[in-house]
C-alpha cells in the first residue's frame, strides 16, 4: 500500500452517457456515407446525363503493353484505359485485315487487358505496323520497329539471370566497399569529401530514376495516371521512410549506411526490372561491354554505403548483409521482368526508389551540417564542394556504358 487513491469507477450513468456519444459519433460518420450512397444511386438510375449527349462517338482509349513475336505470328497484350469499354473488331497488319483471336474474348471493360494473337508471317529485321479497330472505328496503333523472335522465358534461365544480377549488382557494391579501410584513414576533410561523394552519385541517382519513372508512365494506360502516380509514390515513401529513421533520432553509422543501401537497393530493382523486361521481349542484346558498364557504373554505390561506417568497425557480415540490400533487387528485377512485365509497376518501383534515395540524400546531408556545425566548420566546404561534383560526374560518366 503506498497511500494513493485507486480512481473510481465509473458510474451506470456516466457509462450510458459514453455509449450514447460513441453511437451518435458512428452515425454522424455514416450520414455523409448514406447521402453520397444515395446520391449515386440516383445519379446512376435516372440517366439524366444523356440530355448532354451530342450523338459524338465514345472516347475508347488503347494501350500496348507488351509485343511477342514467334512462329506463331504476332502476339500483343492491350489495356483498356479510358473510362469506356472497347470491343475489338478488326486487326490490320501493313494495311491488310488480317484474322486474329482475343484472350479472353468480349468486350474489354474498365482497366481490363486481353492477349491479341495474330497468326501474320512477320519478316526477321522488317518493320511491321499493326492497327487495332474497335466497333466504334476508333484505331489505335502499334509500331514494331525491327522483328526479331522474343525470347522464350524458362524456368532454367533463373540461375543465368541471377548471375547476371549478382554481377551487375552485388559484386561492384562489394568492390566498392573493398575502399572501406582507406576511408577510415583519409581523416575529417577525407571523409567529408567520400560523404559529399555519396551525395552526388545520390542525386544523380535520384534524377536518373525519376527521369525513367516518367518515361515509363507515359506508355501506361491513361487510368493509371502515370505521372500522378509516380509524384505520390516518390513523396509517400520518402516521408515514410523518413519518419521510421528518425524514430529514435537522426540515423548515423549502420543505421545511416542501411538506409544508403535500402536507397540504392530499391533503384536497382527497378533497374532490374527494365533489364529483365527488355531481354525478355528481345529489344536489347546482351555483351560483355554492357555488362562491364553496369560493373563500373554500381561500384561507387559501394563506397557511398561504407562511407557512415568509417567511424565504427562493424563485423563482416554487416558489410555483406549490406551489399546483399542493395545489390540483391537487381536479381529479383531481373527475374519479374522476365517472366510478368507491365510498365505501371516498373514505374511505381522506380518512383519508390525515388522517395527513398531522396530521404537518404537529405539524412546524408544533415549528418554533414551536424559534423561541421560540432567542430565549428562551414558544412559547404571546397572537399565537400568537389566531392559532390565528382560524384554525379562519375556516375554521369560510367552511366554512358550502359545507356544503349
Amino acid at each position: 500500500m503506498n497511500g494513493e487513491i485507486p480512481p473510481a469507477a465509473p458510474s451506470p450513468a456516466e457509462t450510458a452517457s459514453g455509449r450514447s456519444r460513441t453511437i451518435a459519433n458512428l452515425l454522424w460518420f455514416a450520414l455523409p456515407l448514406l447521402a453520397l450512397l444515395l446520391a449515386s444511386g440516383w445519379l446512376v438510375t435516372s440517366d439524366w446525363l444523356k440530355a448532354f449527349d451530342a450523338g459524338a462517338p465514345p472516347v475508347e482509349k488503347l494501350t500496348f503493353e507488351r509485343v511477342v513475336l514467334n512462329r506463331d505470328g504476332i502476339h500483343l497484350k492491350v489495356r483498356v484505359g479510358g473510362s469506356e469499354p472497347v470491343s475489338i473488331a478488326q486487326i490490320q497488319v501493313d494495311e491488310a485485315y488480317w484474322t486474329f483471336t482475343q484472350e479472353p474474348t468480349g468486350q474489354l471493360n474498365h482497366l481490363s487487358s486481353a492477349w491479341l494473337h495474330i497468326p501474320y508471317p512477320w519478316v526477321l529485321g522488317e518493320k511491321h505496323e499493326v492497327k487495332v479497330v474497335s466497333r466504334t472505328g476508333a484505331t489505335f496503333t502499334k509500331e514494331i520497329e525491327v522483328a526479331v523472335a522474343t525470347p522464350t522465358v524458362q524456368i532454367g534461365q533463373l540461375v543465368p539471370q541471377a548471375m547476371l544480377g549478382a554481377f551487375v549488382g552485388i559484386v561492384p557494391v562489394l568492390i566498392g566497399m573493398l575502399f572501406y579501410p582507406a576511408i577510415r584513414n583519409v581523416g575529417r576533410q577525407g571523409l567529408d569529401f567520400v560523404l559529399a561523394l555519396t551525395i552526388g552519385l545520390l542525386v544523380y541517382l535520384l534524377v536518373d530514376s525519376f527521369k525513367e519513372a516518367i518515361e515509363l508512365a507515359l506508355t501506361t494506360a491513361a487510368a493509371f495516371q502515370g505521372i500522378v502516380m509516380v509524384v505520390i509514390a516518390a513523396v509517400i515513401a520518402f516521408l515514410a521512410l523518413l519518419s521510421v529513421g528518425r524514430r529514435h533520432g537522426a540515423p548515423t553509422g549502420i543505421a545511416l549506411a542501411t538506409y544508403i543501401a535500402l536507397g540504392i537497393g530499391l533503384h536497382n530493382l527497378g533497374e532490374g526490372l527494365a533489364i529483365g523486361a527488355a531481354f525478355a521481349t528481345g529489344v536489347a542484346g546482351l555483351g560483355t561491354f554492357l555488362v562491364l558498364g553496369f560493373t563500373l557504373h554500381n561500384v561507387t554505390e559501394g563506397i557511398g554505403i561504407v562511407a557512415p561506417l568509417a567511424p565504427a568497425r562493424p563485423p563482416i557480415a554487416v558489410f555483406a548483409g549490406l551489399a546483399l540490400l542493395a545489390g540483391g533487387p537487381a536479381i529479383v528485377g531481373i527475374w519479374l521482368g522476365s517472366f510478368s512485365y507491365a510498365p505501371q509497376w516498373t514505374a511505381l518501383a522506380l518512383a519508390i526508389g525515388v522517395g527513398a534515395i531522396l530521404q537518404v540524400i537529405v539524412e546524408v546531408g544533415a549528418y554533414l551540417m551536424r559534423s561541421a556545425a560540432r567542430s565549428s566548420r562551414t558544412w559547404l566546404s571546397p572537399a565537400m564542394l568537389v566531392g559532390l561534383v565528382l560524384g554525379i560526374g562519375v556516375m554521369y560518366a560510367t552511366a554512358m556504358l550502359v545507356k544503349v
